[in-house]
């Protein structure tokens, strides 16, 4: 690991280096509390805006956009693969995303594109314990164990890596379009007798059509320490709406996890994604009741991107031989999570449902 000195940002009071603070909103010194002026570069700022970068010619230059501004550490866990960036001259003990130990030096890659922009933590960790807390005493069929630890204590504050790519799509599309009718029928039933009854049928007749649609701040993970299941439970991040210029200031203090999945794949990841939901919004203008053989061709314009770092507040433990993870957004607190369950509760739950079915059961045959 590099020895390198790190550019500080010192506390006007005891010389501390200085870290966000996302209760006070502010740089705060972790040393004697003292609360520093500073005023993040704003988006109108002269060089400072967060602009879209052009999909086509990042793919074909990769020297664009590598620079954090700062030299940094790179540490990545043996367990999970997850590479931690560290721009504030801290030393890891273990990893944040699964605990492990198991921690090596890790090389920076001077070609891989560096944030533009981010959503700084919003939600303190105080705030984010109690909701926490909040979440497994929901959790009904959860070990009572487990409830009264809560496991706030393994909590960490993360920047991960996410690409937001936009995209103007034209798409013309054919299908058969199918239209119900319906006829009366004249059957025997099972004593020979004649009944009538509907049944319905399809008329079916071609179609087309047309779509323009523009995608705006598309997202893909960049993460290979986080669940992606999780992550989709605890979106959206508002992008379009919040984003704030990169600054080192922002993530002194915070593990930042270095994107695992690429420019180039996640911009495969999103075409498919765009493709699905072309694909949806043709199937909804196909006019009749039903439909069948929808064919879509799409053609996709000014296709553009972003790689952001989004905040979340990661618990993660290990309970038995199974490790399980908790994800809170660090910036509205919505939180998704995976828990054990206790056989005995559920065991009991079923065993009440059951007592309680023959119970009405018993009622009914009483009457």
């Amino acid at each position: 690991m590099s020895n390198a000195t790190v550019a500080k940002h010192p506390c006007p009071e005891c010389g501390g280096d200085l870290q966000w603070n996302a209760a006070k909103q502010a740089l705060v010194c972790p040393y004697c509390g003292t609360v520093a002026k500073w005023t993040p570069a704003q988006p109108a700022d002269p060089g400072t805006a967060v602009v879209e970068q052009d999909l086509e010619q990042a793919l074909r230059d990769p020297a664009v956009n590598r620079d954090w501004g700062e030299q940094r550490r790179e540490i990545q866990c043996q367990s999970c693969h997850a590479i931690s960036v560290f721009v504030d001259g801290r030393v890891a003990q273990r990893c944040d995303f699964c605990g492990s130990p198991s921690i090596i030096a890790h090389e920076s890659q001077k070609d891989a594109i560096t944030p533009q922009s981010l959503l700084p933590f919003k939600i303190s960790d105080g705030q984010v314990r109690d909701l926490i807390r909040k979440w497994y005493g929901s959790r009904w069929f959860a070990p009572d164990k487990l409830k009264r630890a809560a496991l706030t204590d393994t909590l960490h504050g993360i920047y991960l890596p996410y690409w937001t790519f936009d995209a103007h799509v034209s798409a013309r599309w054919t299908a058969e379009a199918g239209y119900y009718y319906y006829e009366t029928e004249t059957y025997r039933d099972a004593q020979g007798n004649t009944q009538r009854r509907q049944v319905r049928h399809t008329r079916w007749q071609s179609a087309s059509g047309q779509l323009a649609h523009f995608f705006d701040d598309e997202l893909v993970p960049g993460t290979g320490g986080v669940d992606s299941g999780l992550l989709a439970g605890v979106e959206p991040f508002p992008t379009t709406t919040d984003l704030t210029a990169y600054s080192p200031e922002f993530v002194r203090g915070w593990t930042v996890e270095r994107y695992q999945i690429d420019l180039r794949k996640a911009s495969e990841l999103n075409r498919a994604d765009m493709d699905r939901q072309v694909y949806q919004l043709c199937s909804q203008q196909v006019p009749g009741d039903t439909q069948r053989n929808l064919q879509v061709n799409a053609a996709y314009q000014g296709r553009t991107f972003k790689h952001v770092l989004m905040p979340v507040w990661l618990v993660s433990y290990t309970y038995g031989s199974r490790r399980f993870q908790i994800v809170a957004n660090g910036y509205t607190g919505k939180i998704a999570g995976k828990h054990p369950y206790s056989w005995v509760k559920i065991f009991f739950a079923v065993l009440a449902a059951l007592i309680a079915a023959g119970i009405v059961l018993y009622f009914i045959d009483s009457q």
